[in-house]
């Protein structure tokens, strides 16, 4: 048996879908097309949900700690270790978690291609919220001679890089004019 010619790049470069090939007397509709060009590019709704996660996970790291009595550190959950005390109740850092989950889910949406314009519009918000979140926590607990641990940089920067994901997501999803799948 000889060789299958191999189909040619079409416009912009990328590749026919299987059974799409016109040496094989296969046409592609202009919606399969587009389809093709969806698929193959990045879709920013899952880095949000990455950096949610992100953000996510590290709350249970050390956002604080200090030196002073044989020193101590605590999470954004509220869990401490040694002398560091926080206070008790519902406070920044467990918002900062209820939030990212539901970051999480946003940019899930915006990944899948659900209500993009919504779900990417929630995302900058939720994002945003988190920041601003993350700053008051910082203003709050970090006082000499409790300082910043790397949990709180993870969580800072996850969340920085989110609001730039959300803020790119909410561009094309209006760029592109797609409300809903």
């Amino acid at each position: 048996m000889g060789a299958t010619p191999a189909c040619p790049p079409q416009a912009g470069g990328y590749l026919p879908l299987v059974g799409e090939c016109p040496q094989f007397g296969h046409r592609a509709s202009p919606k399969s097309a587009n389809l093709a060009i969806v698929t193959r590019r990045l879709r920013l709704g899952w880095l949000v949900a990455f950096f949610a996660l992100l953000i996510s996970a590290s709350a249970w790291m050390p956002w604080l700690t200090t030196a002073v009595n044989g020193g101590g550190w605590a999470n954004a959950i509220g869990g401490t270790h040694g002398n560091l005390e926080l206070p008790k109740g519902f406070g920044a850092g467990q918002l900062i978690v209820l939030l990212s989950s539901t970051l999480l889910v946003a940019g899930a949406m915006v990944g899948r291609g659900l209500s993009v314009r919504l779900a990417s519009v929630a995302a900058l918000v939720i994002s945003l919220l988190i920041v601003a979140l993350t700053v008051w926590y910082y203003k709050l607990n970090v006082n000499p001679p409790v300082s910043a641990d790397y949990g709180l940089y993870v969580g800072a920067a996850s969340a920085a890089c989110a609001v730039a994901c959300s803020v790119t997501a909410v561009i094309a999803a209006l760029a592109s004019g797609r409300s809903s799948r």
